[in-house]
């Protein structure tokens, strides 16, 4: 896919709703929407087969390269003794089936004795069909272990896992998958700060959000994901791919969603194991929480996230994924799956899913860290480029004409403006590759949170967080179970973003 700089954005935004109106990006036929939308600006990097040659990884820098079956890439991050370091991999394999459970994506992050500081995957599971996979391994300080504290060159093992695949298997398991591959890194603290993670918190399911319906067409992955609030979400989608929605949750929140697949009616019966699958990512891209809807057979199923701690820096000392993902405040991502076998049992493309986010608790100081902490997830850049070309292509209502009148008007008045005066020749720029997902506008309306129900078990005491939570990187020298779960860092807004 084509990448764009920031001095294209407007250009491309205005192609884009061309595109969008058309029914399509003409650089991919109508039936084969991109999967992923890639970072804007990434580099090409290639990683090397043994970690001598290992190309460096500059940090708040996304890249892309590719893997292969079996295949096992190196890569170089430099880091110093103070700041928490973590390296998130998205592969993407192409669209088809021939997957198996086990296929998927592991990263490692292993200091200069080759010990493991982290680790973590993710696999394709039991749908068994082609899905972005993420998995993010991080290098925590002052975890209380001897190793991994040190600075000096790092390095990122990235390893394609699964069965060798067959010579009858399709595209998505014998060929290349593309990866985006990013390091950040997160400052320490200036003072001492708590060790302990919570074991306890309530446990029981919030209400119904409050705010009434709202419609929300999800993004190919984490860089144009809709930014959704707390409020129920409704939206068609498509057997066989997946959607991304991003919510804010800020330190001492805690974000809660279940994912509802409507009924569908049914001349037999029939029935899709694991029809609807819901996956909770942290800012940086690790795995919190994932859930799934079992077995459908054309009545409504609902996938549920467990309930979750608040945010809390000390969260990153704790045990498993539920906790140690919870440890940095920003955007925290869902992404609903759908399996491909329901059009094929029901004779329907689209679904109706409606997405429920409860976030509750008000939001307490940051931690005191060293120095400013800029965006760890997607970069501000990123996003107001995704806004600016979502906001155009995804104006909710409009009909096809209007929106294809929209972006040639938006051409002209961009053309104008440089030229300074009307047009002489059509748009210089097309609409990227792949399909564009409209995207909910930034700054959707909040909404009032309805009533609690059922009881809540409390706080343990002596684990709540003296100045509030934050987010880290997870320490501990085992690996990741392999669900891909992995722990992360999101980004605190204390200060300017770093320069991307």
């Amino acid at each position: 896919m084509k990448q764009r700089s920031g001095r294209r954005v407007a250009p491309v935004a205005a192609a884009a709703v061309c595109a969008a109106a058309l029914g399509g990006a003409p650089a991919r036929a109508a039936d084969q929407p991109d999967p992923y939308v890639f970072g804007a600006g990434a580099e090409r990097v290639e990683g090397a087969e043994s970690s001598a040659d290992a190309e460096a990884l500059k940090a708040g820098t996304t890249y892309r390269s590719s893997i292969g079956p079996a295949g096992k890439l190196n890569f170089r991050v430099d880091l110093d003794a103070e700041r928490n370091a973590y390296v998130s991999v998205v592969a993407v394999p192409r669209p088809g089936n021939g997957l198996a459970y086990n296929d998927g994506i592991e990263v490692t992050l292993q200091d200069g004795q080759g010990n493991r500081c982290g680790s973590a995957d993710d696999k394709v599971g039991p749908g068994r069909f082609a899905r972005p996979l993420a998995a993010t391994a991080n290098r925590t300080v002052g975890s209380g272990r001897s190793t991994c504290q040190e600075g000096g060159a790092y390095n990122v093992l990235v390893e394609r896992t699964g069965p060798a695949a067959s010579p009858s298997a399709g595209d998505a398991a014998s060929g290349a998958w593309e990866l985006e591959i990013r390091h950040v890194t997160e400052p320490g603290l200036r003072q001492a700060g708590p060790t302990e993670a919570p074991t306890q918190w309530p446990s029981a399911s919030p209400g119904l959000p409050g705010g009434g319906t709202k419609e929300a067409a999800g993004g190919t992955g984490f860089n144009d994901a809709a930014e959704i609030a707390e409020g129920e979400w409704k939206s068609r989608m498509e057997a066989g791919r997946t959607y991304f929605y991003r919510v804010k949750v800020d330190w001492g929140q805690r974000i809660f969603g279940t994912a509802s697949l409507g009924s569908t009616s049914t001349k037999g019966f029939t029935f899709v194991s694991e029809a609807l699958t819901m996956r909770l990512y942290n800012p940086v891209r690790g795995l919190v929480e994932d859930a799934g809807t079992g077995s459908y057979d054309g009545r409504q199923k609902q996938a549920a996230l467990d309930p979750l701690p608040e945010v809390a820096y000390e969260n990153r000392f704790g045990g498993g994924d539920k906790v140690e993902g919870m440890r940095l405040k920003g955007d925290y991502y869902l992404a609903v799956s759908l399996n491909p076998q329901l059009a094929e049992k029901f004779g329907k493309e689209q679904f109706g899913v409606t997405l429920r986010v409860n976030v509750e608790g008000d939001a307490k100081p940051a931690p005191p860290y060293a120095e400013p902490v800029g965006d760890l997830g997607v970069s501000e850049a990123e996003k107001a480029e995704q806004s600016g070309t979502m906001k155009l292509v995804g104006l909710a209502g409009v009909g096809t004409g209007t929106a294809l009148v929209l972006g040639l008007g938006a051409w002209t008045l961009l053309a104008r403006r440089r030229a300074g005066g009307p047009p002489r020749g059509g748009p210089s720029g097309t609409a990227g590759q792949g399909h564009v997902t409209p995207r909910v506008p930034a700054g959707a309306p909040t909404h009032t949170p309805g009533p609690a129900t059922g009881s809540a078990a409390p706080h343990a005491p002596g684990t709540g967080s003296p100045y509030g939570h934050g987010y880290g990187t997870a320490d501990g020298p085992g690996h990741m179970r392999g669900t891909g779960r992995a722990d992360g860092t999101a980004r605190t807004d204390q200060g300017p973003p770093p320069t991307w």
